[in-house]
């Protein structure tokens, strides 16, 4: 019985590994990527760990690679097409050269994705082509507090599912120079929190084509606990779906 014993011990870390790594072979691997791109030359939110982890485990949840950086060197046309879908996890100011621009500006005319989180409309004043990919510019924020949103477009990935007055808190974003083709998925409710400046047309989360791409944006994200409320994940991996041109 001793020597059975001993033997059904030794052999269960072998079971253990040899069904880990069946587990492993059944497992589907991933047929897209995406790449999120977090460099900051303003503001540093610290909520960015905390996004690039909520964007990790809805890749490994919903079979989608991500590789993480704030190298800008990798905006190049050869790296880019590796990617389906880039998002730009509330990046600020000017993150990127001419050239790198240039071929971020080939990739979306190719036919791939863009997903903007909160700051990415802090980003790139001077770049008139972002401007219209990421669909406005910041202009300004009162402090965090509860809000509503009002769901305007459910058929969407980003927002099926999600209530039709959403409350959440958050850092509520005004905007300018918004462009005119967007398709607008939610509003902000500017009566339920002081400091809105846009008015009873406040957008808040949008999407629409730009050259041949598909971009996504959402204003949410500036605190880390955005990334573990489990209807802004949901809500970010819809974007994210769209951008890499799953319906």
């Amino acid at each position: 019985m001793r020597l059975l014993a001993l033997a059904c011990f030794f052999a269960a870390p072998t079971l253990w590994a040899c069904s880990s790594r069946e587990a492993d072979k059944r497992r589907p691997k991933p047929a897209t990527a995406v790449l999120v791109f977090s460099k900051t030359s303003g503001f540093y939110h610290e909520s960015i760990p905390a996004g690039i982890r909520a964007i990790q485990a809805l890749g490994q949840e919903h079979n989608f690679q991500v590789d993480t950086t704030t190298n800008a060197n990798l905006f190049t046309a050869a790296r880019l097409s590796s990617y389906r879908a880039v998002v730009f996890l509330s990046t600020t100011q000017d993150v990127l050269t001419e050239d790198q621009q240039t071929a971020f500006e080939q990739y979306i005319r190719s036919g791939r994705g863009f997903v903007g989180v909160h700051a990415a409309t802090d980003t790139e004043y001077n770049w008139p082509w972002y401007g219209q990919l990421v669909g406005a510019y910041f202009n300004g924020h009162p402090a965090i507090q509860p809000a509503i949103i009002n769901v305007v477009n459910s058929a969407h990935p980003a927002t099926a599912g999600l209530p039709a007055r959403w409350s959440r808190t958050d850092e509520w974003y005004n905007f300018r120079t918004i462009s005119p083709d967007l398709t607008i998925l939610a509003t902000l409710d500017e009566s339920t929190y002081s400091g809105g400046t846009n008015g009873a047309n406040h957008p808040i989360a949008w999407c629409h084509e730009v050259d041949g791409g598909r971009a996504f944006y959402t204003a949410g994200g500036h605190t880390s606990e955005s990334f573990s409320e489990p209807l802004f994940r949901q809500h970010l991996l819809g974007g994210i779906q769209y951008a890499i041109g799953k319906e």
